[in-house]
């Protein structure tokens, strides 16, 4: 399917991923008190605990080096004397929230993200990972991930965290290309990526992942088309395909290396999206949600045939819980009824701990409509439809909402119905533009200035 460009032209606005719904910058300015946040936690893990479980977020901030592409919370050195101090930290403030809850936890998923796991040692993963599990339970079907670079993830890592219970790893590729690399300051080989890959492979893991961005400055048809076929020779069970999201007025110097004239615009950047995305079904891959492809073998293909995918700060994952903590300076925790995001800086968030205080510095109690809304949004991004027929889904403004879906609809962008709407094939590109329909806090709110990277 080819995208029609006048509305690539059309649609593409600066707006939000939705990875939460209200996004960050519409939380409420009065933010949460602390004791607000550890009431949601308790009633959240209280109801759902022993149906579902928990998940754990963990930032794991360092890297040896600055990826001139990366918006992440990061810190960069190459003193690893940094580390044991960090997972002291993290221990000490999962111990915070043991203390809030009535019984064990039982962990249902555990992601390891950053910045760079695997800067860390093996023996400080070992010691943060049995830290964590000595005082929960795994649930059954418990799925723990951690994202990967191909440059410093050794065998030793891989089979480290494999016998703490990792079963799912991602790899950062971005491209292949070398201009493209240099640009953006990750040069990795593809024979690191492929020793990584086929390490992984041989220990165990249930399902390797590789991520890869279109967007980036200098790429080409001819880029995407390089490096497709080149993954497509290792054959990864789950591939993430971002938008690069350039965003340097949030992000810094990181994204000021290259210059705004070197990266694809539009519809030339909607065309990467589309070579890849044809490129890889081709070689059977399953396109599920947006921006993440799977082979049918995969827990998120049968997640999404399910209808269980489920989108949070992580991005898209096979399972759902109520509760995710969040462990780490940056991390964001989600109790369903509150969002708490902790201190971004590893100073402050080492002050807050060392006064046995939670880290959080802001944060957002969701109202009635906000809990309507978001659920919307969470069909409309993981099941490209969503339903009101339920009266509990219905809310105030449902009929100006439909009002602004009718050039959506126009477009063939979506069908609408008497109480429910779909989105169309040609429509899932466009899925955000779709979401933003409903996002009344951004419609009530509208910035000033620009909060977000482009739809498309």
């Amino acid at each position: 399917m080819q995208v029609n460009i006048e509305l690539v032209r059309k649609y593409n606005v600066a707006g939000p991923r939705y990875t939460s719904y209200p996004t960050v910058p519409f939380w409420n300015e009065s933010g949460i008190k602390t004791q607000e946040w550890i009431q949601s936690v308790k009633q959240s893990f209280k109801e759902s605990n022993q149906k579902e479980g928990i998940s754990l977020y963990v930032h794991m901030p360092f890297c040896e080096q600055l990826c001139t592409f990366c918006g992440c919370n990061k810190r960069i050195t190459k003193n690893h004397s940094v580390e044991e101090p960090y997972i002291d930290l993290l221990l000490k403030e999962w111990e915070m929230y043991l203390s809030l809850f009535e019984e064990k936890p039982l962990i249902t998923e555990i992601h390891l993200g950053g910045g760079t796991p695997t800067f860390f040692g093996t023996e400080n993963l070992k010691k943060l990972i049995n830290g964590i599990l000595s005082k929960s339970e795994k649930n059954l079907k418990y799925e723990f991930s951690f994202e990967g670079h191909p440059n410093n993830t050794t065998c030793n890592h891989l089979q480290t965290l494999f016998d703490l219970g990792f079963k799912r790893v991602s790899f950062g590729v971005q491209d292949y290309d070398e201009k493209v690399q240099q640009t953006i300051h990750r040069i990795q080989p593809f024979e690191n990526v492929e020793r990584v890959t086929k390490q992984a492979r041989e220990i165990g893991y249930e399902s390797v992942g590789h991520d890869l961005i279109f967007g980036l400055p200098f790429q080409t048809i001819s880029n995407i088309e390089k490096t497709i076929a080149k993954t497509q020779i290792l054959k990864p069970d789950r591939i993430a395909f971002y938008s690069y999201a350039h965003v340097p007025w949030i992000k810094g110097v990181g994204q000021r290396g290259f210059s705004e004239n070197d990266l694809p615009k539009d519809e030339e950047k909607r065309a990467l999206y589309e070579k890849g995305r044809e490129l890889l079904e081709k070689a059977g891959y399953h396109e599920i949600g947006m921006d993440h492809f799977a082979l049918e073998s995969d827990s998120m293909y049968k997640s999404m045939q399910e209808k269980k995918l489920h989108r949070n700060f992580m991005g898209y994952t096979a399972s759902k819980t109520q509760l995710m903590v969040g462990l780490g300076v940056s991390s964001i925790s989600d109790s369903w009824y509150a969002f708490a995001q902790n201190a971004k800086t590893i100073e402050e968030y080492t002050t807050l701990l060392n006064e046995n205080k939670l880290p959080v510095f802001r944060g957002h109690l969701l109202n009635p409509e906000d809990l309507i809304v978001r659920k919307h949004i969470l069909n409309l991004m993981c099941h490209f439809e969503t339903s009101w027929a339920n009266p509990n889904l219905q809310f105030a403004e449902l009929t100006e909402t439909l009002n602004r879906l009718k050039e959506i609809e126009a477009d063939g962008l979506i069908e609408i119905f008497s109480d429910r709407i779909k989105v169309s094939e040609q429509g899932k590109p466009f899925v955000r533009n779709i979401c933003m329909a409903f996002d009344l806090r951004l419609l009530r709110n509208k910035p000033k200035t620009q909060l977000f990277s482009m739809t498309v």
